[in-house]
């Protein structure tokens, strides 16, 4: 990774993390809980949000995390709820950023090829790298945090749906799986890709099979295909695949 793409990363990185923790403060705020807002969190400047190891993470293997928002569910007229949909915000706003980003790159894309005859300048090439490194993070963001264990989001959602006995049972140990999360990230891609290569490399061509079954053409089937190809890379990333 050249000087160029680790700031473009590190951009794209603060970004997502910041409007994934705003959203969690924002949609406890509307219902109820004015915890995030008191302690200046309410808030879409990074530094609020910012955690150094999280965003460096981030950075190099893509998954990562921010300051938690600080949120307190005895504000919310139903507690289990509230806190479910508190949890939901943040992956489900970086899962709807990133499928924009998608649709703006193609734009962009569409756009350099048009009006540059000699297509792809610096800036152009700086401009398709951040938004291919935002689609990365905010699909990683989204997906990664609607995982039901803990320390992901998804874990909170469990709230809801399992009894309250079994889910403080499994939060007991959040951070010992936290650690094994971890351990996961970092040494699993060896023994997954081998297993994970396969529906990886069939994403894309059975996508783009899709798209030509149902006749669509133009801009919506590059929309399709970017964000194939965005998924692909973005695991690939993860579980070390070359």
């Amino acid at each position: 990774m050249n000087t160029a793409q680790l700031i473009l990363t590190t951009m794209a990185a603060l970004i997502a993390l910041t409007i994934h923790e705003f959203a969690h403060g924002y949609v406890a705020y509307k219902l109820g809980d004015g915890t995030a807002k008191s302690m200046g969190r309410l808030s879409l400047n990074p530094l609020k949000h910012l955690d150094p190891f999280g965003v460096i993470c981030m950075v190099m293997f893509h998954f990562g995390w921010a300051k938690p928002v600080p949120i307190n569910p005895r504000n919310f007229k139903n507690p289990r709820k509230g806190f479910a949909l508190t949890a939901m915000a943040g992956p489900l706003t970086n899962l709807i950023f990133g499928f924009f980003t998608a649709f703006l790159y193609v734009l962009c894309v569409s756009a350099f090829r048009q009006y540059d005859a000699s297509f792809l300048n610096s800036l152009q090439i700086n401009t398709l790298n951040f938004l291919q490194f935002f689609f990365i993070i905010n699909i990683g963001l989204g997906v990664f945090n609607l995982i039901p264990v803990p320390p992901f989001d998804g874990s909170r959602i469990l709230n809801v749906i399992l009894p309250a006995k079994w889910y403080f049972k499994v939060m007991k140990y959040e951070r010992k799986i936290y650690w094994c999360v971890i351990a996961w990230l970092l040494l699993g891609n060896y023994v997954y890709s081998a297993l994970m290569s396969v529906p990886l490399i069939a994403a894309v061509p059975f996508l783009s099979a899709l798209a030509k079954l149902f006749s669509l053409s133009g801009i919506l089937s590059d929309v399709i295909m970017a964000i194939a190809n965005g998924m692909l890379s973005f695991w690939s990333l993860i579980l070390g695949l070359r």
